[in-house]
């Protein structure tokens, strides 16, 4: 049976926290959204499971109830923890979804306490007296401000996520955490006595989150990024399967990219790989005017040249050109005609071309793309860079090697190098 079930609120943060599960020993799969039972023989032998849904941006009963419904099936496979996994940069509306979520997963699992840890050092995400800062920026200074579906505009998390929960947030500090885990343990037992139900964590060094992990290893829920995984793997001990948790087969087959994220690393990303690989630009507006036409222009290109290179096919745009396409084609309607045309894309390049690896950078993207393909879930395995696995698909006809970043993930070569450690 697993012994850590995790829930995620995208495709590409799930991807993540498999990735660091890995990286301490944790044999582990990633299911796209709630399996059936097709996957029961590839569950028998795995340490953690992670339930990828897409319910960052969704209404927050619709999140609330895709949460609790994978929680449901998680219980059912004996999980003995819970981990609800969201976005290193506390990715939100300003009505949730952490909160709401937090809360109902609280309720469902019975528990008066838990923690909120977005923190990721190795990414440059860091929590300073509950401030979250990004590539060493204040959040709300960090491009998050101009993200198109979740602009963040605050860095204060306990103030919110206090405006997301009718919970009291309260803040375990710096000073706190440096004094090792059984100071942390006490001051949970002090805001648990002043009424607080969630708590905050600062973490600024990888040793921070070892501190934080074995703080929280009793606590039946924790909610945070990936990062605090990194400090729960002394909690299972000997009771892991063994082995190289990151073996993968082999999938040998042409390459490409495909993305739609419009972060800051990502663009850095794209101008990068444009030097190295033959390349094509969707266009919302031009998506919206002759869908087709792109379509098949972009295949066109990937026909010509998968032969003798890796493709680069990308709707990633400049907040300025995004804000453009939202303004007249609305906001759900130009993401999801980006999600679809990269999703129809993706099931072409498999089907008819041959493509066997595929790097996917963006979320939304990637959770199209896994759709588009019929995935049921992901064996994952080693690292590109922090956060980035590669991994192959269950339950496909072919099997894929497929890695779905995060749109703030991976350094400005990571297009190039990814190849590197391809299965």
């Amino acid at each position: 049976m697993p012994l850590l079930g995790c829930i995620a609120d995208d495709f590409t943060g799930a991807t993540d926290l498999a990735s660091q599960l890995v990286s301490i020993g944790m044999r582990t799969v990633q299911t796209i959204g709630i399996p059936d039972e097709g996957l029961a023989e590839e569950l028998a032998e795995v340490d953690a499971v992670v339930v990828a849904l897409k319910s960052r941006t969704i209404p927050a009963e619709e999140a609330i109830s895709q949460s609790l419904a994978a929680l449901e099936w998680l219980q059912a496979r004996g999980c003995e923890q819970f981990y609800f996994k969201y976005c290193s940069t506390f990715d939100s509306t300003p009505e949730g979804n952490i909160g709401p979520v937090t809360e109902a997963l609280m309720a469902a699992l019975e528990v008066s306490f838990t923690v909120a840890c977005p923190a990721l050092p190795a990414n440059r995400r860091t929590v300073y007296n509950g401030y979250l800062f990004a590539g060493g920026v204040p959040l709300n200074e960090s491009g998050m401000q101009d993200h198109p579906l979740t602009p963040m505009t605050d860095a204060n998390l306990v103030r919110v996520m206090g405006s997301q929960t009718r919970h009291r947030v309260g803040l375990v500090n710096i000073d706190c955490v440096r004094q090792g885990s059984d100071a942390v343990r006490n001051r949970f037992e002090a805001l648990k006595a002043d009424d607080v139900r969630v708590a905050v964590l600062d973490a600024i060094e990888q040793c921070d989150l070892e501190t934080l992990g074995e703080a929280c290893r009793d606590l039946r829920l924790v909610t945070a990024g990936s990062g605090l995984a990194l400090g729960l793997g002394a909690r299972w001990g000997d009771q892991l399967t063994g082995g190289d948790a990151a073996a993968l087969p082999a999938t040998p087959g042409s390459e490409a990219i495909l993305s739609g994220s419009c972060s800051r690393a990502t663009l850095a990303q794209i101008e990068h790989a444009k030097a190295h690989y033959p390349h094509y630009r969707l266009d919302a507006l031009t998506l919206a005017e002759n869908y087709q036409d792109q379509v098949a222009e972009a295949l066109a290109l990937a026909r010509k040249h998968l032969d003798r290179s890796p493709v680069l096919i990308y709707a990633s745009a400049s907040p300025d050109n995004v804000k453009k396409a939202q303004e007249m084609l609305g906001v759900q309607a130009a993401g999801e005609l980006v999600e679809r045309a990269l999703g129809e894309i993706a099931k072409a390049l498999v089907s008819e071309l041959g493509v066997r690896r595929l790097l996917v950078a963006g979320g939304e993207s990637s959770g199209a793309v896994v759709s588009a393909l019929e995935v049921k879930g992901l064996q994952i395995g080693p690292s590109i860079d922090p956060g980035v696995p590669w991994t192959v698909t269950l339950g496909t006809d072919e099997r894929l090697s497929l890695a779905l970043k995060s749109g703030n993930f991976g350094g400005e070569d990571f297009m190039t190098r990814a190849w590197e450690t391809t299965p």
